[in-house]
């Protein structure tokens, strides 16, 4: 196996060089820099990753601490991270605080202890004592998805987040069922306290009010962000005396619930009522009807939160940053709205091939 010494004699530097380039510890010449990264491939030169660890303070990994990992959005979220971290030579320890508040402070405690650099985490409904962690340990690290609200007293956050717009295109969905005539418009929210579902309920208020339909506080029914409370709620809501004829989904999982529902009561989408959802997801295309979404930047968001945090371990000291990514409007069928004309095309294209 190769030494870094052999790195040394084959590129004609000094031991010390080859660890500066390894380490980005000191400015290398660039035609040196190369005579180096050509002997490390030439030679299968592998270094020795703990022990650059001792000498940079540095580990070269990254965090991840997500809820329902085998949620599609998510998934799709941490291909995105993974990719960017890969990219930039980092390793990737992934962790699943199960959206439980003691939970996710062990497990953001179980990757600091591991010496990672800096961690990305989707924080809870009630993220007190991940926050309170964090800042004591001076750990660095992007809030992702679900952002804090600023501290009171406060004039910006305190840390790095990065997240998808969501109020914008919940008021779209809202509007657009509103103008196919829908004036009883229920909302099957996600899990209280995060801020994805504090926002796509004011999304849908303001979809309301745009379309001059009073808010009904009996028609938003919370799904818990997951497929079971998905089912419940739109089984609450299709259970009250003067039911809604059009639904809105906060989110995938609750989506594939809503539908359970429904097909349960022996009822049709969009016949018996009109469905929009936020995520759009590989299947949403297959169903039929198909699934009129909103399509989150999910991978965008994973490889942004990468970017923001090794911007970060550059410059500890400069002014936080919040991001928000667009989401698309993705136009289909279970709205009761035709198929577009440039969808059809495709599909019958899609018929026709061989």
């Amino acid at each position: 196996m190769a030494t870094m010494a052999d790195v040394a004699r084959s590129a004609g530097v000094s031991v010390a060089t080859v660890s500066h380039v390894l380490n980005d510890t000191r400015p290398v010449l660039p035609r040196t820099r190369q005579a180096v990264l050509d002997a490390i491939e030439e030679l299968g030169y592998t270094p020795n990753t703990l022990a650059r660890s001792l000498v940079t303070s540095r580990t070269r990994s990254i965090g991840l601490a997500v809820s329902a990992i085998s949620n599609p959005y998510f998934t799709e979220i941490l291909q995105g991270v993974e990719a960017a971290a890969v990219e930039h030579g980092y390793s990737l320890l992934i962790a699943d605080p199960h959206d439980d508040p003691g939970h996710e402070r062990k497990v953001v405690q179980l990757l600091h202890e591991r010496r990672v650099d800096g961690m990305i985490v989707a924080p809870s409904a009630d993220p007190r004592d991940l926050v309170a962690y964090l800042g004591r340990h001076r750990v660095p690290a992007v809030f992702l998805d679900r952002i804090l609200d600023v501290p009171e007293g406060e004039e910006a956050p305190r840390f790095d987040q990065v997240c998808a717009e969501s109020a914008e295109p919940t008021t779209r969905l809202v509007t657009h069922l509103s103008g196919l005539g829908h004036r009883r418009i229920g909302l099957v929210a996600g899990r209280p306290g995060l801020s994805t579902t504090r926002e796509r309920i004011t999304g849908y208020r303001h979809g309301l009010a745009a379309a001059g339909l009073p808010y009904d506080e009996r028609l938003l029914v919370h799904g818990d962000s997951e497929a079971a409370g998905g089912e419940r709620a739109a089984a609450a809501l299709l259970s009250l005396a003067v039911p809604p004829t059009a639904l809105v989904t906060a989110n995938n999982a609750m989506t594939i619930g809503a539908l359970r529902a429904l097909r349960d009561r022996g009822l049709s989408v969009p016949g018996d009522l009109a469905l929009c959802c936020f995520d759009d997801f590989a299947w949403a295309d297959l169903f039929s009807p198909r699934l009129t979404a909103v399509a989150q930047p999910s991978r965008e968001l994973g490889a942004e939160a990468v970017g923001l945090l090794l911007e970060r371990l550059a410059a500890p000291d400069r002014p936080v940053r919040t991001l928000r990514l667009p989401c698309a409007f993705v136009h289909r069928t279970s709205c009761g709205c035709p198929e577009q004309p440039r969808q059809a095309s495709a599909k019958a294209h899609e018929r026709n091939l061989p």
